[in-house]
């Protein structure tokens, strides 16, 4: 068993015994940061997929966190003011099931990611990465401009939507849907790494010469692959907006895209974990440092900064090693 086994294993020991402590403590504030970490670690391990296995840079996945957001804010919204989303040709209700929901965020925001990486990865490098931020700030300012949902001011869902057989208002569950979801997650993104899919698109990454020479397309595998990362972020989105109980077109600013890409790059780009471990020191570094200074994320550039000049594989590459990164 490598150290990154052990790593990930331990880390995914503390994702269980910290909210259970929480619990037992009497915590929920603490559960509900735990929560936190493990949704946005989930948004982490959706870009990784694109990032790390196939180089595609993208500012643009706060459009399908914030896609996935709205698709949960749309239907809540229309469930909790029992009036149909769409009357003609035919009706279309809103929900407060969670499954529905998820679905919705993920075909949304699928479709999304289809259409985006379809247009955006015609190009390549820096204008691959300005394309995907220029999709995802057109989303933000039709957000800002859309008054059916709340415009510049969000929309609030006043009750939590629900899972079969749990209460969600409930933190300790709550969190054990978010943590499940994740952990099936991190269990397909592994299987697909090492899939002929999965070997194929980083091939891609390394040589994309080499690929097109044994006839597959690296362009059709990025799309895949894009469309995937899409997909996940967006669950990503839904299950943040109803932690939240709340939509703001601030969930597709370039800012979110930035926070998503920073889990990344302190976790380790490219690591099954790196995400899960960038997210949680993001959250811790948020709650202990957010307390004594507005300015916080200046520790939080330092951070970064001693990370890319002395760190490069990020925390599990300086803990680990180079075993089982995909160089």
């Amino acid at each position: 068993m490598t150290r990154e086994t052990l790593f990930n294993l331990a880390m995914m020991a503390g994702l269980i015994l910290f909210p259970l402590w929480a619990w037992i403590a009497d915590e929920p504030f603490m559960i509900t940061l735990a929560t936190k970490a493990v949704i946005l670690a989930l948004a982490g391990v959706g870009l990784n997929l694109a990032l790390g296995l196939g180089g595609l840079v993208s500012l643009g996945h706060a459009a399908f966190f914030g896609l996935g957001g709205y698709a949960m804010g749309i239907l809540a919204s229309h469930a909790q003011s029992y009036s149909p989303i769409l009357e003609t040709p035919f009706v279309i209700e809103g929900t407060k099931s969670m499954p529905v929901i998820w679905l919705t965020a993920i075909i949304s925001s699928g479709l999304a990611a289809l259409a985006i990486g379809a247009l955006s990865l015609r190009t390549s490098g820096v204008y691959f990465i300005m394309i995907t931020l220029a999709f995802g700030q057109m989303l933000y300012f039709f957000a800002i401009s859309w008054p059916a949902y709340g415009g510049e001011d969000g929309l609030s869902i006043y009750v939590r939507n629900g899972f079969p057989g749990l209460n969600t208002l409930d933190p300790i569950q709550f969190y054990g849907i978010c943590f499940t979801v994740l952990t099936i997650v991190l269990i397909l993104c592994a299987r697909l790494a090492k899939s002929p899919f999965g070997l194929a698109l980083n091939a891609a990454r390394q040589t994309a010469e080499r690929v097109e020479t044994v006839g597959i397309s690296p362009y059709k595998l990025r799309l895949v692959a894009f469309t995937l990362s899409g997909m996940i972020t967006g669950l990503a989105g839904a299950l943040f907006a109803d932690l939240n109980r709340f939509v703001s077109p601030t969930m597709f600013s370039w800012q979110t895209s930035g926070e998503i890409m920073v889990f990344i790059i302190i976790g380790g780009v490219a690591r099954l974990f790196g995400p899960v471990v960038g997210a949680v020191i993001f959250i811790a570094l948020e709650h202990l440092l957010g307390g004594l200074s507005d300015y916080w994320h200046i520790y939080l550039g330092i951070l970064l900064l001693l990370i890319v000049l002395f760190a490069r594989g990020g925390v599990i590459g300086t803990l680990a090693g180079k075993e089982n990164a995909h160089d």
